[in-house]
């Protein structure tokens, strides 16, 4: 696992804790609130667009950045319905 800027992780951390304790206090146990899938779909669309814009469309170094690999990569471009530049 990469090293990430701990003062990053703390920040990520922070928010996450702060916005999961809301959305569960709000929540009835028994109720499926789908939170998973609105954490992960609210954060990886914009982390996916945002580093496709700045590796330029080029989905080769935005898979490594992402750490995932290409196939992955343009899958997800698919599967949230993303456009970019096509540049490989």
């Amino acid at each position: 696992m990469p090293k990430v800027d701990k003062n990053i992780q703390t920040f990520l951390e922070k928010w996450l804790d702060t916005s999961v304790k809301k959305y569960v206090s709000h929540m009835d146990c028994r109720q499926n609130g789908g939170l998973h899938d609105l954490i992960i779909g609210g954060v990886e669309k914009p982390l996916l667009e945002i580093v496709l814009q700045e590796t330029e469309g080029n989905r080769t170094k935005a898979a490594n950045i992402l750490g995932i690999n290409r196939n992955t990569l343009r899958k997800k471009i698919q599967d949230y319905n993303i456009k970019c530049r096509d540049k490989g």
